[in-house]
């Protein structure tokens, strides 16, 4: 199976620990979230939102303090914290009532992908996570109960490995990939082998 070149914004993209104690402004955050907006959606519904905290903003400690320890140790460093967030149901045309909306994760993680994406061009690095406290999180943010926590998004400049504790700077580097062979099928999907 010959692979297509996969464009150079797409392979260097990664989620790096070290991030160097730098401010980011609303503006540049907002410009970064606003290419979320563009994803595409089920029925253009458009269930994914954004709430953020920038470094030396009031929210800030209180949106690190939702991650798990290990998280919150490289995190604190970043630049702002996404919580990535969507409406798990929608308005139907022809229904009183809301109905489910089967897409909304699928939905939010492209308008993420495309927050990450954007911030990879404009120089920023970002690692996404899902280890939080998503009781507690969800708390925080007064979300809504129709709505689903996915993940977070760490926002920041790349900072050197050496500020990171002794066992992650080891793990600081791109991660390998699966095979696409592993993971793309043509028909069905392959027959399961006892190994």
């Amino acid at each position: 199976m010959s692979e297509t070149p996969v464009e150079p914004l797409i392979l260097d993209r990664w989620s790096p620990r070290a991030f160097a104690a730098a401010p980011i402004g609303e503006a540049d955050l907002l410009a970064l979230l606003d290419a979320g907006r563009w994803a595409p959606s089920a029925y253009n519904s458009q269930p994914w939102r954004f709430l953020y905290a920038r470094r030396d903003t009031p929210d800030w400690e209180r949106f690190l303090s939702w991650l798990i320890p290990f998280n919150h140790s490289w995190a604190q460093h970043a630049s702002a914290l996404v919580y990535v967030a969507s409406h798990m149901v929608t308005s139907a045309a022809g229904q009183a009532e809301p109905v489910p909306a089967p897409t909304h994760a699928f939905d939010a993680g492209a308008a993420a992908m495309l927050v990450q994406l954007q911030a990879a061009r404009a120089g920023w690095a970002t690692h996404p996570v899902s280890g939080f406290d998503k009781e507690v999180a969800r708390a925080g943010l007064e979300l809504p109960d129709d709505y689903a926590l996915n993940a977070a998004i760490v926002i920041g400049r790349k900072g050197p490995a050496d500020i990171l504790p002794e066992g992650l700077r080891a793990r600081e580097t791109p991660s390998g990939r699966h095979p696409l062979a592993d993971l793309a099928f043509a028909g069905r999907f392959p027959a399961q082998t006892d190994a």
